[in-house]
């Protein structure tokens, strides 16, 4: 949520930084509930100074000749009067400011001044590019008929036991996809000192809004059926970022790094998808991620997303598989990003590069939403921290890449040499082995 402090001052200036995301920030709007708030509490102020007064009238019309009956009628008459006048106002201050909250929670973050103008994914800028595409002497497969061919890629019976955007896995496949999960968190907890955590795949409303998925993409949630207000995680960022929800982290606890990495499956309806992506594995509705999460103090966030988007980075160069990295411009920015970088792997399959990875800083946007805070030495007052999130990486699109970058002419798989170790010593999978 947009510090309304800030949206105040300069509703104009708002709207203007807003536009590089293609949003439309309606500041009458805000202005005006803003003013009949304003207005609002200086009438509340106002009667509650007639209510001081008005108390004190019983002796000076007792003096006037009003028996003391009559002067407490007529004051207390007086008072009840101001007093409804108060509820009635305390009842407009109250709707103004939840239609301003209502009207702020939709509003996405403001863009950092270096994203680029653009409307789409085609205007993202190009940073940086690491290992050469491999020249195959023989007709390049894309990973379904890869994984297919093998035997340890079935979508077929995935369709029958659940539906469409899902995948069944077995056998070596099933084996590499567990393997790439535990290279992930080895290397995040051993090389760049996150802590892995597990929590729960279940979360409530209040844990969506804390992270900005709720209430504007309830369409791309699961939501459960029950008592309780559940819903699917679409991300572990989701229940790790609020780990920290109504928090106030100490400055020392703070110095000792708080990074987070977490397995978890992912569900998405992916309602604005429009059909993208339906062969394969790229789109799908069930997907495995390791998450990178840190909390940090705002003069420390810009590096830190350098820094986390280089730790997603290292497993790529591990397994060495050709990637780009790219600075979204503003319209394909997320909700609450405020910067973001994309990870994009090149798939022969495909001639391109796909993303596998979006490494983004929030700044204090996640944090003012679910008060996740750190006290300041300095002050000893609590202020907003830093939050940063990144696929450290999407699992399913790792194995897709391997699927597509490591396939022989024969048929078989070959074993990037980092994984080995985690299936046993195989170099290879070959098909008819599932």
């Amino acid at each position: 949520m947009l510090d309304i402090k800030q949206v105040r001052l300069d509703p104009q200036a708002v709207a203007g930084a807003l536009s590089k995301k293609f949003y439309s920030f309606d500041a009458a709007q805000f202005e005006a509930l803003d003013a009949v708030r304003k207005q609002a509490d200086m009438n509340s102020q106002n009667l509650l100074a007639e209510r001081k007064k008005a108390s004190k009238q019983i002796g000076e019309l007792i003096k006037s000749g009003l028996n003391i009956d009559e002067a407490k009628a007529q004051v207390n008459e007086s008072l009840a009067k101001i007093e409804a006048e108060l509820e009635a106002l305390k009842l407009q201050a109250k709707e103004a400011n939840d239609a301003l909250d209502q009207l702020l929670m939709a509003v996405p973050n403001l863009p950092a001044e270096e994203v680029p103008e653009g409307k789409d994914e085609s205007n993202n800028i190009e940073v940086l590019r690491w290992g050469e595409p491999r020249n195959f002497d023989f007709d390049v497969k894309d990973h379904v008929d890869v994984g297919e061919h093998l035997g340890g890629l079935d979508f077929e019976v995935a369709t029958k036991i659940t539906g469409s955007r899902f995948a069944v896995m077995r056998g070596g496949l099933a084996r590499m996809h567990r393997a790439l999960i535990q290279l992930m968190l080895d290397t995040h907890t051993r090389e760049h000192g996150y802590q892995e955590v597990y929590v729960p795949y279940m979360v409530n409303a209040d844990s969506l809004r804390g992270t900005g998925q709720l209430p504007k993409f309830e369409a791309d949630l699961f939501k459960l059926q029950g008592d309780s207000e559940y819903y699917l995680i679409p991300t572990a960022e989701v229940p790790v970022t609020n780990l920290y929800r109504d928090t106030i982290v100490e400055a020392a606890e703070l110095d000792k790094g708080l990074r987070f990495t977490c397995h978890t499956p992912c569900f998405r309806s992916e309602a604005g998808s429009y059909g993208r992506d339906t062969r394969g594995m790229i789109r799908q509705h069930q997907f495995e991620k390791v998450e990178l999460v840190q909390f940090v103090r705002p003069e420390e966030s810009d590096a830190a997303l350098e820094a986390l988007t280089g730790h997603a980075e290292a497993i790529l160069q591990k397994l060495n598989l050709p990637y780009r990295k790219v600075i979204l411009c503003g319209g394909d920015l997320g909700f609450s990003a405020r910067k973001t970088y994309d990870l994009e792997v090149w798939l022969p399959g495909q001639s391109a590069y796909r993303e596998i990875s979006s490494c983004s800083n929030f700044g204090d946007f996640q944090a003012r939403r679910m008060l996740a805070r750190w006290r300041n030495p300095e002050t000893g007052k609590p202020e907003l921290l830093h939050t940063l999130n990144g696929s450290g990486l999407a699992v399913g699109r790792t194995l897709v890449a391997i699927l597509e970058n490591y396939q022989q002419a024969d048929g078989s798989l070959a074993v990037p040499a980092v994984l080995q170790g985690y299936m046993g010593g195989v170099e290879q999978l070959l098909p008819g082995e599932f």
